[in-house]
């Protein structure tokens, strides 16, 4: 198959990227579909010859990533988010409009091949709810109105500058805010080496490399109490630790920036914003456990992040901040980027290194674990985004210096991404242990529109729901967890009381149901039993039984699947039946009573 020159140029870097050849499949994939509009016969043909892979092999990863299609979609492929954050904002009208507006429904193509429509789960937008992509370009805070005009100057043939809410515009600091990893967010320039040099970038590689030894490193990351900012909240400088320091096998450095837990978007603008940081953290932390090589696993629907990233990469190697000889001191440090196609299972570091293979996104069995049999089977270090950045300013301050910014166990400062009934939603960062009914009033702003506050899902859509009086605690990962929930990766979501806790637990189990592998049977079984029931309850049909079946169904699921993903749908639907029984229990008299609220807010 003969190819346009600039997607030949691609597949032969990609090609020669890698250790494994296959692991240059799913990005294959993806930039054929951008160049051509869908993977073809012929195109998975090509790939499978270049890769040394029969089709077969070819077809069954790519029918598992929900970006990868097979068929032509328009030259305007509108993807409209509907997830919970987008949802309490208004997604569902966004979407009705585009049905409307465009007269096709899910992923259908208008007659004249102009526009496709597809309603999708999170896109990492929630902070700039409720939001859409066209194509790679992001469209925040949408109204009916809004999105007539985007479509009205696509139609004629105009470029439509994306708006993205996320990074557009930086807010005002609020006082309760500690600057760290976020400190040259709104600087202009602030992706460049230029800036970033300006702004003590790289000077904490500097220090790594000449003052301190890998030992020293991994040591001073403990000292700081730096917890896995990705969900887990797993010590991170004991997780480096754990690294075999005399395997004669490569050692590798992932980056996990699949950010796909609904609710969080924070990762995006320091990519965005701040790539060098994230080179530097990952530069330290492969001289901590002796990686000479890195990758950054970025979600596909960031695509304009990644051309960020590479571009800052590229300057780093001209820099002499990444190859070889880093700043005349010996040590060597590749790093490189690697797109990811549509799979939130992907975000589990297993399945990550799976997906990062060229294979399906299926988790691994576990042990061994990740440090020790990781990426191609090699010693392997998997932190996000928000945890490698933050290793830079480790080593600048100091462990301990660090460690005293939070609260004993939970050092730092963490950015919060707050979408939902609140304000001013936005991304804020602020001392670990800091008030969440603080952090609510003051710096989200409080309820808008003067409701009075439901609920709150303390750290992205895995975690169990708090109810309003359960919120003056300290936002830090020993607390939550205290008080039975988790602080999770930070997506914090606000919900009103005209809220209909029914239909946020249809929301989240559909998200469930829609991303689970299968390979589970009792997640694979489990989420889509409970997304049945759930829809029925919520349209009017629900029997009393029902009640008490949902929550059996969810605790069945607890501790019974490969990866987190069973446990990730069933702790919010528990803590929801747990805590609004009475809703459901209303429900059962005619229906949903806030559906009449609803419709209003879709007539605003």
């Amino acid at each position: 198959m003969e190819l346009t020159p600039k997607l030949a140029a691609k597949f032969e870097t990609l090609e020669n990227r890698y250790p494994v050849k296959r692991s240059a499949l799913v990005p294959m994939l993806l930039y054929a579909q951008d160049e051509y509009g869908f993977v073809s016969d012929k195109m998975i043909e090509e790939i499978a010859r270049r890769l040394g892979l029969n089709t077969v092999q070819v077809i069954e990863t790519l029918a598992y990533y929900s970006m990868l299609r097979r068929k032509p979609a328009g030259r305007f492929h509108v993807q409209v988010c509907t997830n919970v954050s987008c949802m309490l904002r208004g997604g569902h009208q966004i979407l009705e409009q585009a049905k409307r507006r465009l007269e096709i429904g899910h992923k259908e193509v208008t007659r004249d091949g102009v526009f496709s429509l597809e309603e999708v789960e999170c896109l990492g937008a929630c902070t700039g709810a409720p939001a859409m992509q066209v194509n790679y370009d992001f469209y925040e805070e949408l109204n009916p109105c809004k999105f007539d005009r985007i479509i009205e100057e696509l139609d004629a043939g105009r470029k439509v500058a994306p708006v993205a809410r996320i990074s557009g515009a930086v807010h005002e600091r609020h006082a309760a805010e500690t600057p760290l990893i976020s400190k040259r967010w709104g600087l202009p320039n602030s992706h460049t080496l230029e800036v970033y040099r300006k702004n003590e970038g790289y000077l904490a590689l500097g220090k790594a490399l000449t003052q301190m030894t890998p030992e020293s490193i991994i040591e001073e990351v403990k000292k700081s109490n730096l917890r896995g900012r990705g969900g887990a909240g797993f010590s991170a400088g004991m997780k480096w630790g754990f690294v075999p320091k005399d395997s004669l096998k490569p050692k590798y450095i992932v980056c996990n920036a699949d950010e796909s837990e609904p609710g969080t978007c924070k990762d995006r603008p320091l990519m965005e914003m701040d790539p060098h940081q994230l080179i530097e953290g990952m530069a330290i932390a492969g001289r901590a456990i002796g990686a000479h090589q890195g990758f950054i696993y970025i979600r596909g629907e960031y695509r304009y992040v990644q051309d960020i990233l590479d571009r800052a990469i590229e300057e780093a190697y001209a820099g002499g901040y990444l190859g070889r000889n880093i700043l005349g001191t010996g040590f060597d440090f590749d790093l490189c980027t690697h797109t990811g196609a549509g799979a939130y299972e992907c975000g589990e570091e297993s399945a990550l290194m799976e997906s990062l293979e060229g294979k399906r996104g299926y988790p691994r069995i576990r042990p061994p674990f990740p440090a020790v049999v990781g990426l191609y089977g090699c010693p392997t270090i998997i932190n996000n985004v928000e945890t490698l950045s933050s290793v830079p300013v480790i080593i600048r301050e100091g462990g301990e210096a660090y460690a005293g910014r939070g609260t004993p166990k939970n050092g730092g400062t963490r950015l919060v991404c707050v979408s939902g009934h609140v304000n001013r939603p936005g991304i804020y960062e602020v001392p670990l242990g800091f008030s969440m009914k603080r952090f609510i009033e003051e710096v989200a702003g409080g309820v808008r529109g003067g409701k009075k506050l439901k609920a709150v899902i303390p750290g992205g859509s895995s975690c169990p729901l708090l109810r309003a009086d359960e919120i003056d605690i300290p936002m830090d990962y020993d607390s939550l967890a205290k008080a039975g929930s988790m602080l999770g990766s930070g997506g914090m979501i606000v919900v009103d009381e005209e809220t209909c806790m029914v239909d946020l637990a249809r929301r989240i189990m559909h998200f469930y149901a829609h991303e689970s592998c299968g390979w589970c049977i009792p997640c694979r079984e489990g989420t889509s039993w409970l997304r049945k029931i759930l829809e029925r309850f919520h349209a009017g049909a629900g029997r009393p039984e029902d009640i008490l079946m949902i929550g059996e169904l969810a605790k069945n699921m607890l501790g019974r699947t490969f990866c987190p993903l069973g446990d990730a749908a069933a702790m919010p639907t528990i803590s929801i039946v747990n805590k609004w029984k009475h809703e459901f229990e209303e429900h059962l008299s005619g229906g949903c009573p806030y559906k009449a609220a609803e419709a209003l807010l879709g007539a605003r």
